[in-house]
């Protein structure tokens, strides 16, 4: 049964998780696009936050170094990265953005390899990393208009881009910090600061402003499909799958969500796959499997043990 149920959980979070890309560019039509980050991670940050109350022994940050660690991941993996990402989102589809934001394992290696003292990057591992750009920027290259070089659609893919690099440079940092904190209480208060950061921005921003936001049935159901399931749901089956099957088997969820932010979008938003976005997956796959070779060869006999029904 445990089998059966590792693959269940597995294919319900690439679901969940690819399908947010599908939520977010629908939800633009009606939210600024920081609001509309800000306010799903309102929602979400409290709901982490009272399961942190219930699960850990440790619902709050205390030394300094907790919240630094929180400090980090609220403003890299939570703001930084969902800031950028949904403005991105603004002008590419839910497939491209999923696929552009699988490179991020493969820049969190690039990252350790150069803050972290223990890690090196081996000659292979440097070509996985560049196979990595190399993918997104056939993503980019591949919506230019003859002429012009930077269009809406490329600017948009190097915004999700560097969502991409804020999550991973964050996932690098927080483990540069020595703090004992439960991930569950590290990510609900990571969330509640990053909501906060986000408010700000949108504060900052002159296009943006609680006006405009068009409270219509189809906006609510994004946002709390983002909040609920994306959010709330989707972290608390990634927290049982982390410990069930570790981090490199997690790592491949990047992989799987693509293909369900690709039907998603073409379900309920008429999005089309090209070949060039097939393409830029594929040579970013092929990136993360080069920098992960070894790791990869360890957990290959798990994976298919897990993956045996």
């Amino acid at each position: 049964m445990t089998s059966y149920r590792n693959v269940a959980l597995f294919v319900l979070l690439a679901a969940v998780w690819g399908s947010a890309f599908m939520a977010i560019k629908a939800g633009l039509d009606y939210f600024p696009p920081v609001l509309f980050a800000a306010i799903r991670y309102d929602v979400a940050g409290v709901l982490m936050l009272a399961y942190a109350v219930y699960a850990t022994d440790r619902w709050r940050p205390r030394t300094g170094d907790e919240w630094r660690l929180v400090l980090v991941g609220g403003a890299l993996m939570i703001a930084g990265y969902h800031a950028f990402l949904f403005v991105g989102e603004m002008e590419t589809t839910s497939a491209v953005a999923a696929i552009v934001v699988s490179t991020s394992p493969i820049l969190t290696t690039g990252f350790a390899r150069v803050l972290l003292p223990s890690e090196r990057l081996t000659p292979v591992g440097i070509v996985g990393l560049l196979l990595g750009l190399v993918g997104v920027a056939i993503l980019s290259l591949g919506t230019s208009q003859a002429g012009a070089v930077v269009t809406p659609g490329v600017v948009g893919k190097l915004l999700v881009f560097a969502a991409a690099v804020s999550f991973a440079l964050g996932s690098v940092l927080t483990r540069r910090i020595d703090a004992d904190l439960p991930i569950e209480t590290m990510e609900a208060w990571s969330m509640v600061l990053g909501a906060v950061m986000m408010h700000v921005i949108s504060f900052a921003r002159p296009a943006e402003s609680l006006a405009m936001v068009e409270w219509t049935a189809e906006g609510v159901a994004a946002l709390a499909y983002l909040s609920l399931a994306a959010s709330a749901l989707g972290f608390l089956v990634y927290f049982d799958l982390l410990e069930r099957l570790g981090p490199i088997e997690i790592n491949l969820v990047s992989y799987v969500a693509p293909v369900f932010a690709a039907v998603s979008g073409w379900l309920f938003l008429h999005e089309q796959v090209t070949v060039v976005t097939g393409l830029g997956f594929l040579v970013i796959f092929a990136g993360f499997c080069l920098l992960k070779r070894r790791a990869l060869a360890r957990e290959l006999p798990q994976l298919r043990s897990s993956l045996r029904l």
